[in-house]
């Protein structure tokens, strides 16, 4: 099997890796691709992963079996559609399907229509300016406001005061997010804990693989603003296997079914984020690809084929036999940030101590680059993401965080207290009534 990963993160370095390690050894292409992924992968010869004629053709020259599409801008962009009208096997979702995860709004009625429980919400356009001004000063504290296009994870602010939000209003609407946040979602404040889960879908069937939790958080103590991810762990003690049914039952079986009545068949992953209120599940945000940084660890735990899966979903017909477990042990995932994220930043500085860190953890990469010497550089926001895994959780997190202090850049900066909460929850099952 040949295969093409479409992508540059730590999501597509753990995508690369765990396809290569599949039973089935698919020779692996990639683009735009990092310095870790062509460890694995060979660099594909495209320039623009927006093109979709280009990577049609590039497949048929290369007699690529499957395309797998890491992050979400090429699907909103309808890249799925093209391969597939020219017979080329994709792991992710049509444009049409994509709009779950590429408009707010769409996703908000969407959940409307098909009765799948949410937050209570309203929409704005720029136009609509003073009606959302109104809305605003009217509305309780906490008040969470969202812009409707994608934003890299950073589009969404939970704002404390009237003046907060209305501040995150006037940045929205004028140009902050581009076209973006030409329109809002403004929604009500759930109180609880958030945690992710990751529906594997040929159209008609799906599989879960295991659950996760994301800090998105940049502060430890989940203080300051949003970000793509500081880290996680899989799986989430969080979500109990009672509490999986009903989010199956209740969100993920309506979502695929209602994607079907849309005429748009939810082809790919489908990763629900949610946020669990008093015990119920409610969806904060549907994304259309596998999460980041929430992949590396929910691949960590995998064992299986993981090539011959995605294969088999790209053609329709979800393989369960490919998959041995979703969950053995426990992994924890932590994002090395450089300083400034997710606002400005600045890049070049040489990466250190990735050798020794790798006695504990594996390192992926996600905003590094070589300079003319061939030196390893930070060339992002997020620069590295290091996974442990480990048959519990505390052991998975304390290995995680002896790889982090072996690893060195200047500005480098991450939050200490990943998977906390997920071990004090583990200590108190295990304390019992």
């Amino acid at each position: 099997m040949r295969t093409l990963v479409i992508g540059s993160g730590g999501r597509e370095h753990a995508i690369v890796r765990a396809l290569v390690m599949s039973d089935s050894r698919p020779e692996v292409w990639a683009f735009p691709g990092n310095p870790g992924m062509f460890e694995y992968a060979q660099k594909a010869p495209l320039s623009d992963s927006l093109d979709g004629s280009a990577v049609a053709d590039f497949c048929h020259e290369y007699s690529i079996d499957l395309v797998v599409i890491g992050p979400e801008a090429p699907l909103a962009a309808g890249i799925a559609d093209v391969l597939r009208l020219k017979e080329i096997p994709v792991f992710g979702p049509s444009q049409a399907a994509a709009r779950l995860e590429s408009s707010k709004w769409y996703a908000k009625r969407f959940m409307q229509r098909y009765g799948i429980p949410t937050a209570q919400w309203a929409s704005f356009s720029a136009d609509d300016a003073d009606q959302a001004r109104e809305y605003i000063e009217q509305h309780p504290l906490p008040i969470v406001l969202k812009v409707d296009g994608l934003a890299a994870g950073k589009g969404v602010v939970v704002a404390t005061s009237h003046q907060e939000a209305l501040g995150a209003l006037e940045r929205m609407f004028g140009g902050a997010y581009g076209q973006a946040g030409n329109r809002v979602v403004i929604e009500e404040f759930l109180q609880g804990e958030e945690a992710s889960v990751f529906a594997i879908c040929d159209g008609n069937d799906y599989v879960l693989l295991a659950p996760a939790q994301d800090h998105k958080r940049l502060y430890d103590g989940d203080r300051g603003p949003n970000t793509g991810g500081m880290g996680a762990y899989a799986p989430a003690p969080l979500l109990r296997p009672e509490l999986l049914r009903t989010i199956e039952e209740r969100i993920v079986v309506p979502t695929l079914q209602g994607m079907i009545s849309e005429n748009a068949p939810f082809v790919g992953c489908l990763y629900v984020g949610l946020m669990i209120a008093d015990g119920k599940p409610y969806v904060v945000e549907y994304n259309v690809r596998f999460g980041d940084p929430e992949t590396q660890s929910v691949l960590e735990v995998f064992r299986g084929d993981f090539a011959r899966l995605l294969y088999s979903v790209a053609r329709g017909r979800l393989e369960r036999n490919a998959i041995q477990t979703v969950a053995e042990g426990y992994s924890c995932t932590v994002v090395l940030a450089s300083k400034g994220y997710p606002g400005a930043i600045e890049t070049g500085f040489p990466i250190t101590g990735i050798e020794q860190a790798q006695q504990y953890a594996r390192i992926y990469h996600a905003g590094t680059a070589l300079d003319e010497h061939g030196r390893l550089i930070t060339a992002g926001g997020r620069v590295l993401n290091v996974t442990s895994h480990a048959a519990t959780l505390a052991a998975a997190i304390e290995q995680c965080y002896r790889a982090v202090a072996a690893i060195r850049f200047e500005g480098m900066y991450y939050r200490s207290d990943i998977g906390a909460r997920a071990l004090r929850r583990l200590q108190l099952l295990e304390d019992g009534p």
